[in-house]
């Protein structure tokens, strides 16, 4: 006997890691979105959209969700609609990766509905095809994680080649969301389409030698590592005070500190969650000072889990 309705959860993702553009990130614990699929005649149609103030279209083709759950539709042949209801726990333009999130929930959701049980690979093209939608260009580094969990290196998106990194014992993310919004098709438009040579192969150095930090379990490699040479320095005019946030993470005891995507969240590694809490007050103490409002803050592990029913 079949199901009527499937509830999806997908988590909130670090993308970029710093020395990572477009290929690193990692998946929270929360916050995440939620997307609700039933069955409907033909098509797939937006039944309601809640938490986004009304702002997001209700057009399953102009929406991320929608255009992933068609995309999934499409590929198993599956001649059965669904309406889908979307509950946003993300901010929006937040650098938190909303709209992976909500396309990974679709797909999950609506696979679960018609009982397909695609393969890992499959359900990332297709909220892929989302995320294209809303950031701009079709890159992983949020849908990877959010949909597989952990800490993930996207070698190529398509054909997805997703490579799972080991996470240190107790390291442990803070993420600081300021009053801010910052859409990542228009960050994106800051980087232009060449970096200096000299950048990209202090940028590479310190990818490969996060990655090996992370195999190693050596802190102190990781908090060399966790420095951008090529899309935060361009971007840093998009979050007032962004240095002086990085200096009080830096005095907390962070590993290190940078853009959470395009921001204007910001994220930090620590050794353990002790620190990490002591990282969230300094953090959050300077996002106050500097860009004023209310900020969000969010202290938690990488988390192992990413999308699933609920």
């Amino acid at each position: 006997m079949g199901v009527d309705a499937v509830t999806a959860f997908a988590p909130a993702t670090v993308s970029n890691v710093a020395c990572g553009f477009d290929v690193l990130g990692f998946a929270l614990d929360s916050p995440g979105d939620e997307v609700t699929a039933v069955f409907a005649p033909a098509g797939v149609t937006i039944d309601d959209i809640i938490g986004d103030d009304g702002r997001l279209p209700r057009e399953a083709g102009r929406n991320t969700a929608g255009v992933a759950a068609q995309a999934l539709l499409a590929h198993l042949g599956e001649r059965r609609g669904v309406r889908l209801t979307i509950r946003k726990g993300l901010p929006l333009a937040s650098g938190l990766g909303g709209s992976a999130a909500s396309a990974v929930a679709a797909v999950v959701a609506v696979d679960a509905l018609v009982g397909a049980k695609s393969a890992l690979d499959v359900l990332l093209a297709c909220a892929l095809k989302g995320e294209h939608l809303g950031a701009g260009s079709a890159h992983a580094d949020n849908i990877a994680p959010s949909l597989y969990g952990g800490f993930v290196l996207v070698r190529t998106p398509n054909p997805p080649d997703v490579v799972r990194l080991p996470v240190p014992n107790g390291l442990t993310a803070v993420v600081v969301h300021p009053d801010l919004e910052i859409e990542t098709a228009k960050a994106r438009a800051l980087l232009g389409d060449t970096v200096p040579l000299g950048d990209a192969i202090r940028q590479w150095a310190n990818l490969g030698a996060l990655v090996d930090g992370l195999h190693r379990s050596d802190f102190a490699l990781i908090a060399r590592s966790l420095e951008d040479t090529i899309a935060e320095p361009r971007r840093a005019p998009l979050v007032p005070g962004l240095a002086t946030i990085k200096k009080a993470a830096a005095d907390a005891g962070a590993l290190g500190c940078s853009l959470s995507g395009s921001g204007p969240s910001l994220f930090a590694l620590c050794q353990d969650a002790t620190i990490a809490r002591r990282v969230a007050a300094a953090m959050t103490d300077a996002v106050k000072a500097a860009i004023g409002g209310e900020a969000q803050t969010y202290v938690s592990a990488i988390s192992p889990r990413g999308a699933r029913v609920l």
